[in-house]
């Protein structure tokens, strides 16, 4: 049976840590707008700030479709599937703000993802949580987790910060959504901090 938590805290936030993937859901407020479903899971990406907030690094190589919704309505749920272990699905329906390379902000949490941080990261998506609630996840698979796909990292990690602004610039719906919403700001910022 599902149950709603005031925090993440405790066995909650330690199961956060563990899961190898996590997914975000955004959309417009326009009812016809493109609803956005990512996966995430390079490691280290996502952390716990405190209690009610959690930050993952926005990576290009993809659109920017969560920055435009969060830009224009701050709506985000993040979710977690328990692939192995006791079944469970737990979702934090929340505000989410993008923090850009050269908000001030930048450079206090950025450090707070270690060796996760690489040229690609273009934002720091913050969402603070209004609910957090679980489950069952008796339909949810066993998977095995083998390993971490190093693709992204690796060619990312070959572009210096120049080239990779060269890439944001020329890749479609960056720096405006599918629905024509104001996405990642262009030309891409630098780091500040």
């Amino acid at each position: 049976m599902g149950k709603v938590y005031e925090r993440i805290e405790g066995r909650i936030r330690t199961f956060i840590e563990e899961q190898p993937v996590f997914f975000t859901a955004t959309a417009p407020l326009t009812g016809d707008g493109h609803v956005n479903l990512s996966p995430k899971g390079r490691a280290g990406s996502l952390v716990v700030l405190d209690p009610l907030t959690l930050a993952y690094l926005d990576f290009g190589g993809s659109g920017a479709e969560t920055i435009a919704h969060l830009r224009e309505n701050g709506r985000i749920t993040v979710m977690w599937c328990a692939f192995t272990g006791p079944p469970k699905v737990l979702r934090v329906h929340g505000r989410g703000e993008p923090i850009f390379r050269d908000d001030p902000r930048w450079g206090d949490v950025i450090p707070l993802f270690g060796d996760a941080d690489g040229p690609s990261a273009r934002a720091i998506i913050v969402v603070r949580a209004e609910r957090i609630g679980d489950s069952c996840g008796f339909a949810v698979p066993h998977m095995d987790y083998r390993e971490e796909r190093t693709q992204h990292a690796e060619h990312f990690g070959r572009k210096t910060d120049e080239e990779f602004a060269a890439y944001c610039e020329k890749k479609e719906h960056v720096g405006v959504s599918l629905d024509g919403l104001p996405a990642l700001p262009l030309p891409l910022p630098p780091r500040s901090g």
